[in-house]
């Protein structure tokens, strides 16, 4: 099997090491980023839906705040961001580069996509029942807790499936400034030294990795689906 693979995919057989950690750092990014974006995008996602005209925690000052520094963050494109951000990384994380250093600007570029998602899935939610929380004399945290985020699961289990395999895309273009991982093993080998098997198989394991996410996300939206 082992001389088969040395026909077939011999530059990458001959950096393997390199490659098996290559993965690991796209998979650390993805989990580490991703966690992090989850909370902040979800609580995000809350806040403006709950702080919009007409709902239960109406603020219109905090709402067009957070509205608008979610669009502003959303329209700046990740190449620049990741330049952009990176004092802020070194400030946080101590470095700007390698794994640790991209974690902050995977985050940024990951929550306002997030927590849309999560806006959007929160919408979807009949009004009829926060009215009738609200009549029962249910709280405000309770309303949240026990209608909009018990209500829509299977809504944000989409919303997270399609920002993780986003942030998967992310971290490949993280690659290209010094963050490592699959982006930068692609880069680095197969484009720069083109070896097209790098490419090819690079190119496998992010299609294998997106199938897995979609798998798992599938089935938590099937089982929370009414």
């Amino acid at each position: 099997m082992q001389e088969l693979l040395t026909r077939w995919i011999p530059n990458v057989m001959e950096r393997f090491p390199t490659f098996c950690a290559a993965i690991g750092d796209t998979l650390l990014m993805v989990v580490w980023s991703g966690a992090i974006s989850f909370v902040l995008g979800l609580t995000l996602g809350v806040l403006i839906t709950v702080t919009k005209p007409g709902a239960i925690l109406e603020n219109k000052i905090v709402h067009q705040i957070l509205d608008k520094l979610i669009s502003l963050f959303r329209s700046i494109p990740f190449i620049i961001l990741l330049t952009w951000v990176m004092p802020i990384s070194r400030a946080i994380m101590g470095t700007a580069i390698y794994v640790r250093g991209a974690i902050v600007p995977l985050v940024f570029g990951s929550v306002p996509f997030f927590t849309r998602q999560v806006e959007s899935a929160l919408a979807e939610i009949d009004s009829g029942l926060v009215e009738a929380a609200v009549s029962m004399g249910s709280s405000p945290l309770e309303i949240i807790f026990r209608i909009y985020l018990r209500e829509s699961v299977a809504a944000i289990a989409r919303g997270t499936t399609i920002t993780a395999i986003s942030l998967l895309n992310l971290t490949a273009m993280a690659g290209v400034v010094g963050a490592g991982g699959l982006g930068d093993f692609a880069i680095r080998y197969g484009h720069d030294r083109n070896m097209t098997d790098v490419t090819n198989v690079t190119v496998l394991v992010l299609v294998m990795i997106v199938c897995v996410m979609e798998f798992v996300g599938g089935r938590i939206v099937r089982k929370n689906t009414h």
